[in-house]
């Protein structure tokens, strides 16, 4: 019989290693202790002490493991949001979700830290009718807090030449809350407001 721990699962890595301890812990961070784990960065104490307390190494990861032991990264406690309630919100997993309904989308970026609530930013070619429909199927699924209040389509990709993603493809998410700084404001403006706003541009 299969040992379950070697059955490849799609989006999942694999079980630790014996030997190699891995957990959970503020805010779902992977942790990890044993043999592997370096003693240090040379000359830098005050950086070793932000990543290794008590012999675990925090990886700066978020993630899971599954019922067979299997861990898979979910976010980075980088990128976390925490809204002005307190309630704290991976970005990564709602990205994913709202992209896969909307294939021309280049990117989604949800934003609202220290707001109300969550919004997100669509750049590509898609129809704000589009969006509102993968909204409304994604935040049936989620608690009040997770849910996506409002959005912003932007007409152009991301690119590293607009220096809103990295060199390998990556979201630069502080540059592009300060580069769309207007456009995220707006979305958090009563709605009476944005429709003065609406009729003023009509």
């Amino acid at each position: 019989m299969d040992d379950p721990r070697e059955i490849a699962e799609p989006g999942y890595a694999g079980a630790a290693i014996p030997g190699i301890e891995m957990k959970t812990g503020e805010n779902d961070e992977i942790m990890t202790r044993g043999p592997h784990i370096f003693t240090g960065y040379w000359n830098r104490p005050e950086e070793t002490a932000g990543v290794l307390r008590d012999g675990w190494f925090h990886t700066g990861d978020q993630g899971e493991r599954n019922a067979r032991g299997k861990w898979r990264v979910t976010g980075r406690i980088k990128n976390l949001i925490v809204l002005n309630s307190g309630h704290k919100i991976a970005p990564e997993s709602l990205e994913e979700k709202i992209a896969r309904l909307l294939p021309a989308a280049q990117q989604v970026v949800i934003v609202g830290n220290g707001r109300g609530y969550l919004c997100a930013l669509i750049a590509g070619t898609v129809e704000p009718a589009g969006v509102q429909a993968a909204l409304e199927v994604v935040n049936g699924e989620l608690p009040h807090y997770r849910q996506v209040r409002n959005f912003k389509v932007l007409g152009n990709a991301f690119t590293p030449e607009s220096g809103l993603l990295t060199a390998n493809g990556k979201l630069r998410r502080d540059a592009v809350n300060t580069h769309f700084a207007s456009e995220i404001n707006a979305m958090y403006e009563p709605k009476e407001d944005r429709e003065a706003v609406s009729r003023q541009h009509a």
